[in-house]
């Protein structure tokens, strides 16, 4: 295509990791991962990262030990608040580990929470708040907090497409109990396939690495605190604790992220150039609403929503992207409540109306750490005449 959604960025340094491993010819879960895990911490600075094979499986994973906490477990039943627009997998742990869903809607410039809605949303049956940072823009992390701090309320914050943003100087992905990224192709680091799930909670990294291996007590720490060892070796070798998955990584992912967290700097600083020249060439465009930046978005895509009374024809845009060869698709995946699986979630919502305008009224198109400018011109020149 003229302009893709996402291009790689993997180049002779990740090659020659990956040959490493076909070298070393172990292939599953060890030393690269380990030290990933260990990099990618220290990088947000958080104290524990384990790393599983999707953005999606840190979702399950972190959820499900939120269950298995000794001290204030999550229930099924309880009530958690999520935004009405995510990816899909933001909400299916919830639904599968029967958690009832209070759908809040979004600012339709920002795309995240409505602030305001959200602080009604929130009441003594609110167990836990989900935050997504849509497409790299931060949320208002200040205001969530201490939402969460005053209420007692556990902060789980899917930062799967806001690697590398910021709000108040604050890495977003690194505010809740439990925070969760996704290294899959398109997104701002990539090891192909992958996810990571950070925490300060010691008792909830250990249960995120059983859960993420079978519910065994392997690779456990000597003092892990979600079980007592004993003294028979041949059992202990094959002993579950806990009812997990096996959604582990493989070497290859992680000497591929050892490569490309060394690359996240500098990809940031061009998706944030490329951001800039995409701003200066739609922010007068009367006929579309672009997503106004907080904080230091990452910038995962840019968005075009078209403006309300405009009269334009999303299908005539659509037509046009086509034939310049220009990939599209709806705002990450848009309001979750117009999709056909909400019939099996037990939900209630607040408020839906910004949300369902962004579903039925916008797309985004990509961005990637490479001068885009050629790309955003003729997307400017493709748009002109809608």
């Amino acid at each position: 295509m003229n302009y893709e959604l996402a291009y790689s960025t993997f180049d002779d340094k990740e090659r020659e990791a990956m040959y490493k491993v076909i070298q070393s010819d172990m292939f599953t879960m060890g030393k690269n991962v380990k030290a990933f895990e260990e990099v990618f911490a220290k990088f947000f600075g958080k104290k524990y990262a384990a790393m599983v094979n999707s953005g999606s499986s840190a979702n399950l994973v972190g959820v499900a030990a939120l269950f298995y906490k000794k001290e204030n477990p999550l229930k099924a039943g309880d009530e958690v608040i999520v935004p009405c627009i995510s990816w899909a997998t933001t909400y299916h742990p919830l639904q599968q580990y029967g958690l009832k869903l209070k759908f809040v809607d979004i600012d339709l410039e920002t795309l995240n929470y409505d602030i305001d809605e959200l602080k009604k949303a929130v009441t003594s049956e609110t167990k836990m708040i989900v935050t997504v940072s849509i497409l790299g823009n931060p949320n208002y992390f200040d205001e969530i907090e201490k939402i969460c701090e005053e209420n007692n309320i556990y902060l789980f914050d899917d930062n799967c497409e806001a690697m590398g943003a910021k709000y108040n100087g604050k890495f977003t992905g690194t505010s809740g109990i439990i925070n969760t990224y996704s290294t899959f192709f398109s997104h701002h680091i990539s090891t192909m396939e992958g996810g990571l799930i950070l925490t300060d909670d010691y008792e909830i990294y250990c249960l995120c690495k059983s859960l993420r291996n079978h519910g065994w007590t392997r690779d456990q720490e000597d003092d892990s605190p979600i079980y007592e060892k004993k003294g028979d070796d041949f059992f202990e070798a094959y002993r579950f604790i806990l009812p997990g998955y096996n959604v582990r990584p493989g070497e290859l992912q992680g000497a591929i992220g050892l490569e490309q967290i060394k690359k996240l700097p500098d990809m940031l600083v061009q998706r944030r150039k490329n951001a800039n020249y995409f701003v200066s060439k739609f922010k007068d465009d009367k006929r579309f609403i672009i997503q106004k930046e907080v904080g230091e978005s990452s910038w995962f895509a840019f968005t075009l929503i078209i403006r309300p009374n405009s009269g334009i024809d999303r299908l005539k845009v659509f037509e046009a992207l086509k034939k310049a060869d220009i990939g599209y698709r709806i705002i990450t995946g848009g309001n979750f409540l117009e999709h056909d699986v909400i019939k099996y979630y037990d939900y209630l919502v607040t408020k839906s109306e910004n949300a369902s305008y962004a579903h039925n009224y916008g797309f985004f198109v990509g961005n990637s750490p490479q001068d885009m400018t050629k790309e955003i011109d003729l997307l400017a020149e493709a748009l002109k005449e809608i």
